[in-house]
């Protein structure tokens, strides 16, 4: 499984490539030289495949087969894997994360995942931007022409080849303060949505 997820990886990048890439970023994000943890919606991680690094970037990817298979993809795509999530092996995995924030790098959680409710966050990220005393950042995407997978609780966005994609990083969001109140990122999250929307419809 993980051949064939690294085989994937290498097609996603050959796809990605097409893309037209525009990255929006809050101006309190440049000087920042604390590690970052990004924050996204489940399923649309695939935009953010484009996304330029400032340095080497991990993410959490479930114990499950999908994830055997998606962690390929990932190392493909030259991120670090960390193994874990929510419902397996989190402890583990938030573990990890915290490893890679201590060596200097980042994180990216898609926080609603892998099981849902869609675009309701569980408290990983923050807690992993909290106990790493990393910045928390709010994430959004968005293209001007592709598909949608539905699956049973959410639904995977695949930009096209040759699409316009807008990524967004918002202002950072209080860790202690998201831990405590997920609605608070799941607000700037949405936020960082709307304003990518908004620039692929100009």
């Amino acid at each position: 499984m993980k051949a064939l997820g690294f085989l994937l990886g290498l097609l996603v990048r050959l796809w990605a490539a097409t893309w037209r890439v525009e990255v929006v970023k809050a101006e309190s994000l440049f000087g920042i030289e604390r590690p970052l943890v990004f924050a996204f919606w489940h399923g649309r991680q695939m935009a953010l495949t484009r996304a330029p690094l400032r340095r080497r970037l991990a993410v959490m990817v479930s114990l499950s087969r999908d994830g055997t298979l998606q962690s390929g993809v990932m190392r493909a795509l030259g991120f670090h894997v960390v193994r874990g999530s929510s419902s397996r092996g989190g402890a583990r995995g938030l573990r990890g994360i915290l490893r890679a924030l201590e060596n200097g790098d980042d994180a990216a959680f898609a926080v609603d995942g892998p099981r849902g409710p869609s675009q309701a966050s569980k408290p990983g990220a923050a807690s992993a931007a909290f106990a790493g005393q990393a910045a928390l950042v709010p994430v959004g995407s968005a293209v001007s022409w592709g598909f949608r997978l539905r699956r049973a609780w959410d639904e995977f966005v695949v930009p096209l080849p040759f699409s316009r994609v807008v990524i967004v990083a918002g202002d950072p969001v209080d860790a202690r303060s998201a831990r405590e109140n997920p609605s608070e990122l799941d607000r700037a999250i949405e936020a960082a949505m709307a304003t990518a929307a908004q620039a692929t419809a100009t």
